[in-house]
Parts: C-alpha cells; structure tokens; sequence
C-alpha cells in the first residue's frame, strides 16, 4: 500500500473553488489499478460530495465505476476538476451542503467561498515543481509532509 499527499489547485473555470489549494492523499492498495485509489481531501472543503470531516469524496466514476485503464492523470485532470465544477446534491457525502445547494443556493455559495478562504490558502512556498495538468484544469504538485498542523487539516489515511 502507498499512500502520496498531492496539492490540487483548481484554475479560473472551476467556480466557487477557484483559488483554493486543497492537499488530497492518494493511497493505493497493492492491487492498483485494478483497484480504485482512496482520495481524501485532507484540508476541509464545503462540497456536497465530499464528507466534510473525513474527506472521502462520492464520485462513481472512481468508487464504483472504476477501470484500470484510468490513471491518477485521469483522476487529477478530469475527476476532481469536474467534482468541483458539477457538484451533486441529489448523492451527497455532505448531506448539509447538498441541501443548502437545493434549497438556499447563495448561503452555500458563501459558505464555499468562506471554507475556501480558512481552509485552503495557497501555501507560501511548495517543496516540489509545480506541474501543470494538460487540459489547464487543475495544477497537482507533490508534497513532502514537514510534519507541521494545519487548522483544518484531518489525520493521515489509514492503510
């Protein structure tokens, strides 16, 4: 089993997320990529199909749906970019953040906008290059974890 912490920063076409930085963990059982990834969110974010406190996210593509031809290309290129453009608010982790969307559609859009900006400021300096995904929607770069807290930030993965 491996687990790799990356940061995903959303471009300008991903709405209400955009400028926010979010670490995702990555841990891949030793039956990759016949196997899905687990994907966590480890710093909050306010988003119907992600479970606020563990940062599990419902998306079938990668939880039911899954093929081992997609790589973590796909999930960082395609899959995260479009949970946070789509959202769903008819299969929500975040059951709260679905309703809200439904039902008072600009109190969840502050709400976003405020977890954005507690939750998920651009770090001041990142150990490892910056590389941008292809197709602009995201940027994903490796990080080392320095032990450091962040207010916010949940546990490690387990195995």
């Amino acid at each position: 089993m491996t687990t790799s912490d990356f940061l995903l920063v959303p471009d300008s076409r991903s709405g209400l997320y955009e400028g926010g930085v979010w670490t995702v963990a990555v841990v891949l059982s030793d039956y990759y990529p016949y196997m899905p990834p687990l994907i966590l969110f480890m710093n909050q974010i306010y988003h119907p199909n992600i479970e606020e406190t563990s940062g599990k996210i419902c998306l079938d593509v990668i939880n039911e749906n899954w093929n081992p031809m997609f790589s973590l290309m796909n999930v960082f290129e395609l899959f995260l970019p479009l949970l946070l453009t789509n959202p769903n608010p008819h299969d929500p982790l975040n059951v709260e953040a679905g309703e809200m969307m439904l039902q008072d559609k600009a109190t969840y859009e502050q709400r976003v906008r405020e977890h954005c900006q507690r939750y998920a400021k651009p770090k001041e300096a990142a150990a490892a290059p910056e590389a941008q995904c292809s197709d602009g929607d995201a940027s994903v770069e490796e990080e080392e974890d320095d032990g450091s807290s962040n207010e916010g930030a949940r546990r490690e993965p387990d195995p």
